[in-house]
């Protein structure tokens, strides 16, 4: 028994009690001696019988403490041996110094005492001295580790039920869709009733037959929009499935010679029904903003995309082109200045286009700047020309200088790009309120937020092709200085390739508008010309070339070497002339230190799914990517993301 307990029951006051009782007798003796005596023997018997009585008290309680002593023991044992959870006590070296009998039937052996615990879960093995709960899978089980380093002490729980309703939780959530025939109006316009319905039946019998085969519920919205309604579980299926309704009406629509595809937008895991709509209709505004015929999918904050094998196909009207024109003319009035600018080491596109919009702001008469930070090889020679204007120079100003002239009404538009990361300046997008997007590109995931006007059309070659046809809808009769059209149509001659690539009719009209306007080709052709020690350098990159997957060129420049990004690109376009060659690829050191890759095809290989997932982005046979590191590491992860898609849907279409 503790000693407060016997001070508390056998203590002072026991003494005192005697002490009385003595004093007392003594008392009574003093009175009458023979009752003093009768009372000390009384008093010496309850003495005696104190003693004895405390003495078999404490046997008593001894005996009573062992049995329960035992039985606590007992119980704690039996306790430890039937907890629905394990527990593992280890040593310093990691191995098992003792379990409780549920890791013996878990691990379905007598012991595991002196096995390594990385053995007995490979998991902790990469997650050393971790203090947390860790997720594992022992055979079709799912087990909770929580490691406690400090104590040496492992828990092991059992989780199956909670992961699989977690699991069944995730996959019946809402998944909504909207799928979007491309162009309808313009792919059936020359055909009569009769045949147009006989494709669309054909097509929304695809559609409907794709819906039946994973269970979607399908419902016509209009004559080219539906809306589909499925949970998280089928959205996997369907991404497994790679969306093949896309290659199906593709296929279709090439039986009939009439180019009719699909844009499929899908989205799941949002917080709310109305952010959901939300989320699917951006997903397919970025599968169209990408030129259409692919799906775009958004499962929280996984952007995941499906398809765009085949290229934009060119709008033949340019109601949206006279639509934008007069939207941006207002947005010019309504400002005190236009600010300019292109995206990071900007090329004759960007800087044509510029110089396109610069023109329509002085036609309003209002102050139009480019930002430009300092002058890259790929537009030495445009800027050589542009000098011979001074006014025209004037207006090219640093990005400091952009800074101080950015008010709460400037418009800022930004040109060929529609990434803010992309931009040489992101400072002044913050401070802008008003910005305007013109870009030939397709969407990526990354885009500017917030802009006032977006012009973002993937079927056109070049941003000076848009630029150009917004000039002849912003004013009258505008007429363009020489140096001004003949930049724009250096812009779409690099972008084209000598309009050998990515052109249409409407390519052909913007450069006899701009011929019209005195753009001077020789000009053009003397920007274009090259040195020929810039020439063997090329041929010096190309002799490192290996063809892979039988029509995919690589070549990777030599350590040490660095190379202007012009001379990556036209190195790429070099490499893709060669027999055989569906696809070039080139990897090189940049003059800024970074890791370039220029990618380019014929439009049988979407370059820029490929270099999506190298960070980068671009066009369906143009793409480009930066990276950091160098140029073995750079060609190692290309040739992984290549057998990946090989391995997934094949790289050709």
């Amino acid at each position: 028994m503790p000693k407060f307990l016997i001070t508390r029951w056998h203590g002072m006051h026991q003494v005192w009690a005697f002490v009385l009782l003595i004093a007392m007798t003594v008392a009574l003796a003093w009175y009458e001696w023979l009752l003093g005596l009768l009372a000390l023997l009384f008093t010496g018997a309850l003495g005696v019988y104190t003693v004895l009585a405390e003495r078999a008290f404490r046997k008593d309680l001894k005996s009573y403490l062992g049995t329960l002593s035992y039985r606590v023991k007992k119980a704690g044992n039996d306790v430890i041996s039937e907890l629905p959870f394990g527990i593992i006590i280890y040593n310093e070296e990691s191995h098992v110094e003792w379990h409780n009998p549920y890791i013996a039937a878990m691990l379905e052996q007598e012991s595991a005492v002196g096995q390594p615990l990385a053995d007995l879960f490979p998991v902790l093995q990469s997650m050393k001295e971790q203090d947390g709960p860790i997720q594992t899978n022992l055979g079709e089980e799912v087990y909770e580790l929580i490691n406690k380093p400090k104590e040496r002490i492992l828990y092991v729980r059992n989780i199956t039920e909670l992961w699989e309703l977690g699991k069944r939780y995730e996959d019946e959530k809402l998944a909504l869709g909207i799928v979007m025939i491309d162009n309808l109006d313009e792919a059936t316009q020359g055909m009569d009733d009769h045949a147009r319905s006989a494709l669309l039946s054909k097509v929304t019998a695809e559609i409907t037959e794709w819906a039946q085969r994973f269970q979607l519920y399908l419902k016509r919205l209009n004559s080219d929009r539906f809306l589909l309604i499925t949970d998280q579980y089928m959205l996997g299926q369907l991404e497994q499935s790679r969306f093949l309704i896309l290659d199906e009406v593709r296929e279709l629509a090439c039986d009939s010679k009439i180019p009719v595809t699909l844009s499929i937008g899908f989205s799941a895991g949002a917080e709310s029904i109305i952010e959901l709509g939300q989320w699917t209709q951006t997903s397919l505004d970025m599968a169209l903003g990408r030129g259409g015929d692919q799906a775009a999918i958004k499962v929280g904050s996984r952007q995941s995309f499906y398809g765009g094998k085949s290229g934009a196909v060119e709008k033949r009207t340019r109601v949206r082109a006279r639509v934008v024109a007069h939207a941006l003319r207002d947005l010019i009035k309504e400002s005190s200045n236009v600010v300019i600018m292109g995206h990071k080491m900007p090329d004759m596109d960007a800087i044509g286009a510029a110089i396109g919009v610069m023109k329509a702001a002085q036609v309003f008469g209002k102050e139009a700047f480019v930002v430009l930070e300092g002058v890259n090889p790929a537009i030495q020679r445009m800027m050589d020309m542009l000098k011979e204007d001074e006014k025209l120079m004037k207006r090219f100003v640093s990005p400091e200088q952009a800074g101080t002239l950015i008010h709460d009404d400037t418009l800022v538009v930004v040109v060929d790009t529609h990434k803010a990361s992309m931009v040489k300046e992101p400072r002044l997008l913050a401070q802008a309120r008003r910005i305007v997007v013109i870009d030939h590109h397709r969407r990526s995931e990354e885009f500017l937020a917030n802009a006032l006007l977006v012009y973002l059309e993937p079927y056109a070659s070049s941003t000076c092709e848009l630029v150009t046809e917004l000039l002849q809808y912003i004013a009258d009769r505008i007429v363009l200085e020489v140096n001004e059209s003949t930049s724009l149509l250096a812009g779409i001659t690099v972008d084209t390739k000598s309009f050998s690539l990515r052109t249409g009719a409407r390519t052909f009209e913007a450069a006899s508008f701009l011929r019209r306007n005195g753009a001077d080709s020789t000009k053009i052709q003397r920007m274009l010309k090259e040195d020929i020690s810039e020439y063997v350098r090329k041929a010096d990159i190309i002799k490192h070339a290996e063809v892979v997957y039988e029509h995919v060129a690589i070549a990777v420049t030599e350590p040490g070497k660095k190379y202007s990004q012009l001379m990556i690109a036209q190195t790429a376009d070099t490499l893709l002339n060669m027999t055989g060659i569906m696809a070039s690829f080139v990897i090189g050191e940049r003059q800024d230190g970074l890791i370039g890759i220029s990618a380019r095809s014929l439009g049988h290989m979407n370059v820029q799914v490929v270099m999506e997932r190298m960070g980068g982005g671009g066009h369906l046979t143009n793409a480009a990517a930066q990276l950091e590191g160098t140029t073995a590491s750079a060609a190692e992860k290309l040739r992984k993301v290549l057998d990946h898609i090989h391995k997934e849907e094949g790289l050709f279409e």
